[in-house]
């Protein structure tokens, strides 16, 4: 940042002074809480302090300019205390956080959502709530900060990522998969601010959690401080010493929840409810600030934009380097964060799904999908794998991947280790980011552990593509534990998720081009452990991203339509061949993603459907949404309850997802 755009800055917050600063915070998120009659005003007051140390001495970032790529990332883990977020956006001059805005806190069309939101507003870097993933999307996005700068060096990729957490986000689970990984990378870029006021919902924290934090991040190599949060310079010193660390850094910043509210600080009062006119009132009085509601004085706002404009030279000034730098690094640069894909792709996959067609080999889908990601990698230089340690389960990582660590961050593959839930959140804060695409390994049942973040992806309609194996009863004598049965309906109940059942290598590589052509949201593959044949003997194109397409049409009038996903669709090729030589006409319809055949036209759906045929359904999995396309009066061919612990084919054979079974049901069906 610029010598005179830092004086001018530190000038006007000298002038004004740090409580004045700070007091801004804490009347706005009163104000807005009281008059939302709904909200958390107790974060925000008792952190006012360090945000307003952060913001005013250390964070980088313009708001004339929210998505400059070197910018520090903010992220409010602790997202109840929203105001707090939504105050310091507007104080520093974000255009599209007005006074307005603040008043309409928690109000529907509001930018103020009752927690922060993606998309939103400029300066919400992620949508935060759910506790916990704030803090894990924060060590994906200071990864990615490191891999980046190894990729295109500090001169253009050198930034911190700094997050306020509470005890809340540090009792969740996710606190200790995240803290261990960061640790592990040593992710000397990421720095949090721990809230530590020993209050929750329910009271003192001591009801439930005897816990010392800092000493469980010290066993993860975090670097640990414990400061008074009330003391500007303590926390600055913190910060500073924080920044000079070569691990991840925890600081304990001890703060009084409801800060100035002089009869309910320090008390679950006022977590989660508005504090009451009088105890608002009480408040200004103890603070000194005189003002009305929404009433910033001119020169404390005047202080706090000088803060926000200072960013503006570092900028400009990065503006200068990126345009100096060798031209393909820039492109490359300019290409990554634009999260515009390499040219070449379409001839890619082309290619490699003629081979497929040429050669018919009979794989399992988690092995075709290695094979693309073989192809993808040299192409794709910005893929960033991983798996939750089932490296060679899930085949995840391509030939030319290489691991990350620390500290060169050379690589382009993660071991997450068994840490799901840290791995989804890591992956949502790289895609967040920007510059890499992620993608990550379990088996599909393991779903439910990343669920909160599959869920947040998809809320903020980021590209994450989950590589999830073993999607059916098919992966055999681990038994019910492991086979997943209700989990594809659930996955697709998610809106703006794409869920991906390919029935063969060639749908496998489309299914891959779909994902990481989705720039509306996060895709799953769902893909086999066991070997299937070649269904696809044709078609270039991307059969596939029209959601469900006739693989093999009726000879004759359709009497019955065949309609399965992934594993099960071979089984309906052999069906049919068994009907059509008893003289019944069926069509086979491949079914490898519903949300995009929810997408086509209603004429193509019924061309696909065939309306007044007999539906039948074949998925090993549960039955449940299949109603939307086989109807009430639909045969289902599939799962009614758990699995069982057998080799695959004895599975089948129990539960009568057989080509017999298909061809029975149809014959007793018409």
């Amino acid at each position: 940042m610029s010598a005179a755009r830092e004086n001018e800055a530190a000038q006007a917050v000298d002038k004004v002074g740090h409580n004045n600063m700070a007091n801004a915070i804490r009347a706005l998120s009163m104000d807005a809480v009281q008059k939302a009659k709904s909200g958390h005003p107790g974060m925000p007051m008792g952190m006012a302090d360090v945000a307003t140390v952060l913001f005013t001495r250390y964070m980088k970032f313009d708001p004339a300019r929210p998505e400059w790529p070197d910018r520090d990332r903010f992220v409010l883990s602790a997202g109840h205390g929203s105001m707090l977020l939504y105050s310091l956006l507007h104080l520093t001059g974000y255009a599209d956080m007005t006074l307005d805005e603040l008043k309409s806190f928690r109000q529907l069309g509001a930018r103020t959502a009752g927690h922060p939101e993606f998309g939103h507003a400029s300066g919400i870097e992620t949508t935060t709530g759910p506790l916990g993933q704030g803090l894990g999307n924060a060590v994906g996005m200071a990864l990615a900060e490191r891999l980046l700068a190894r990729k295109f060096g500090s001169e253009l990729v050198d930034h911190h990522t700094y997050v306020i957490a509470g005890d809340g986000c540090l009792m969740e689970g996710i606190s200790h998969e995240a803290g261990s990984l960061a640790g592990h990378l040593k992710l000397s870029r990421l720095i949090v601010l721990f809230d530590d006021n020993g209050i929750s919902i329910d009271g003192p924290t001591t009801l439930s959690c005897s816990d010392d934090h800092l000493k469980r991040f010290e066993s993860y190599g975090w670097h640990c401080q414990r400061v008074d949060g009330h003391d500007p310079e303590a926390v600055a010193a913190a910060i500073e010493a924080a920044q000079a660390s070569d691990a991840p850094s925890m600081i304990a910043c001890k703060t009084v929840i409801g800060f100035g509210a002089p009869n309910k600080e320090g008390t679950a009062a006022t977590h989660g409810a508005p504090l009451g006119d009088e105890e608002i009132a009480a408040a200004r009085e103890k603070l000194g600030w005189p003002h009305g509601n929404f009433e910033i004085p001119d020169d404390i706002l005047q202080a706090w934009r000088a803060v926000g404009q200072k960013g503006s030279e570092a900028s400009r000034q990065w503006d200068e380097r990126l345009s100096k730098a060798d031209a393909a690094l820039r492109q490359e640069f300019q290409r990554r964060m634009a999260g515009e894909l390499p040219g070449g792709l379409d001839d890619l996959i082309a290619d490699f799904k003629k081979n497929v067609i040429s050669e018919q080999p009979k794989l399992a889908t988690r092995v075709s999908s290695n094979q693309v990601l073989d192809a993808l990698a040299e192409t794709m230089p910005e893929l960033l794998g991983g798996s939750a340690d089932l490296t060679g389960s899930n085949n995840t990582k391509a030939k030319s991947q290489e691991p990350v660590s620390a500290p060169d961050y050379d690589g382009s593959y993660v071991y997450y280790g068994v840490r799901e839930h840290g791995m989804a959140a890591a992956m949502n804060g790289i895609a967040l980011h920007g510059g890499l695409v992620p993608y990550g390994g379990t088996f599909l049942v393991f779903t439910d552990y990343c669920r909160p973040s599959i869920r947040l992806a998809a809320l903020m309609k980021q590209r994450v593509v989950y590589v999830m194996t073993h999607d059916s009863i098919g992966l055999g004598e681990d038994g019910p534990t492991h086979q997943p049965v209700e989990h594809l309906s659930s996955l697709r109940a998610m809106p703006n998720l794409k869920v991906l059942r390919p029935a063969d290598t060639v749908e496998t590589a489309e299914c891959w081009e779909m994902a990481l052509r989705s720039q509306d949201g996060p895709s799953v593959l769902a893909l086999s452990r066991q070997g299937l044949p070649t269904v696809r003997k044709e078609g270039t194109d991307n059969w596939s991203a029209l959601g469900a397409y006739i693989l093999s049409p009726a000879h004759g009038d359709r009497q019955a339509t065949l309609i399965a996903s992934g594993s099960e669709v071979h089984l309906a090729l052999e069906a049919q061949q068994q009907l059509r030589d008893l003289g019944i006409s069926t069509a086979v319809v491949s079914m490898p993603c519903w949300e995009a055949f929810l997408e086509q036209p209603p004429h193509y759906r019924d061309e696909v459907m065939g309306p007044g045929s007999l539906p039948v359904v074949i998925e090993a999995a549960s039955y449940y949404g299949w109603e939307r396309w086989a109807g009430l009066d639909g045969i289902f061919i599939g799962m009614r309850g758990f699995g069982a612990s057998a080799p695959a084919g004895d599975l089948y054979d129990h539960f009568g997802i057989t080509t017999e079974a298909i061809v029975s049901a149809v014959r007793n069906g018409l």
